[in-house]
């Protein structure tokens, strides 16, 4: 399902789904709700102050555990909604199955 007039297709959540966005020095952690996600970034509701979030770039954790995460960096900010992009080691965006990561994050 396309949102938004994306160009990727975005998976979003029939349910409340808790993850977690922490700074890739791990000094800091906002809980959040996933609201959708697509190959390339998501779309999160933060709790808490968003300041942080100017960071370069940050991990969204998806499991109580921290072994499932993407390294992000923001996109936008509008309220307590964000949007990410997913990054990989060489900085660049990084295209994930949306299925995948969705499942993952359940």
């Amino acid at each position: 399902m396309k949102l938004d007039g994306r160009k990727d297709a975005r998976v979003k959540m029939d349910h409340r789904q808790p993850v977690n966005l922490m700074g890739s020095d791990g000094t800091w952690r906002r809980s959040c709700v996933l609201l959708d996600v697509s190959n390339t970034g998501a779309k999160v509701e933060v709790e808490g102050t968003l300041d942080v979030l100017q960071a370069k770039e940050f991990f969204l954790v998806l499991s109580s555990t921290g072994l499932a995460y993407r390294r992000c960096e923001l996109v936008w900010i509008d309220g307590t909604t964000a949007g990410i992009h997913f990054v990989t080691a060489d900085g660049k965006k990084k295209s994930v199955n949306a299925k995948a990561l969705g499942a993952q994050a359940k």
